[in-house]
């Protein structure tokens, strides 16, 4: 399983009024494409939730590799953000567990997301680095049974040894410094039930 986002930065003065129509037209096209775990449509907007900016930043959990080449290179979708907006940087994780929450069942979508991003430590020892992983993976486990929890993912970027854990959430949930927080308008999830549940591997 692979993650990947981008993020749009718009203008301060910028009517995100836009890009919620835009995700209204485009959400159908991905809400049944085949590989696609989840994509939440997330915005940030400029000075709510302690954002700086305004910001267009989805972000897709793919079970399929080569659907993912498709969206991108193939002409499955990505051309319409080049076009719009230019070709963004594309970051990319491997998915290390998912764990589903109690609010998957209670409510129909998500109304926020949280995303944290923290530098894995720098050891030499193998065993080290997979008992940071096993660490980390228990305490998103026990992140996903607080009341709230829709879904919660951990991915690695081993590019920059940096870990991913995101959360989507029935609503805001309480501030956290260490997190961005996000607004989820719409949740396109073909293929979130067939995620494997937990571990990886």
């Amino acid at each position: 399983m692979l993650a990947k986002q981008y993020e749009i930065n718009l203008p301060a003065d910028y009517d995100l009024d836009v890009i919620r129509r835009r995700i209204e037209a485009g959400a159908p096209l991905l809400d049944d494409r085949p590989g696609l775990g989840f994509k939440a449509w997330l915005l940030r907007e400029r000075g709510v939730g302690g954002s700086p900016v305004n910001q267009y930043a989805p972000l897709y959990v793919w079970r399929s590799d080569g659907e993912a080449a498709r969206f991108l290179v193939g002409g499955g979708g990505f051309e319409n953000i080049v076009r719009d907006f230019g070709r963004p940087a594309v970051r990319q994780w491997t998915v290390l567990a998912h764990f589903s929450g109690p609010a998957r069942a209670a409510v129909p979508a998500p109304s926020a997301a949280t995303r944290r991003l923290t530098a894995v430590p720098v050891r030499q020892d193998p065993a080290a680095l997979a008992a940071h992983a096993e660490h980390e993976i228990e305490q998103l486990r026990e992140e996903s049974r607080r009341p709230g929890v829709h879904t919660a993912v951990l991915a690695l970027d081993p590019s920059r040894w940096q870990l991913l854990r995101f959360t989507l959430w029935d609503a805001a949930p309480a501030e956290d410094p260490t997190a961005e927080l996000f607004a989820v308008p719409h949740l396109s999830a073909p293929e979130l039930s067939a995620l494997p549940e937990g571990r990886a591997w």
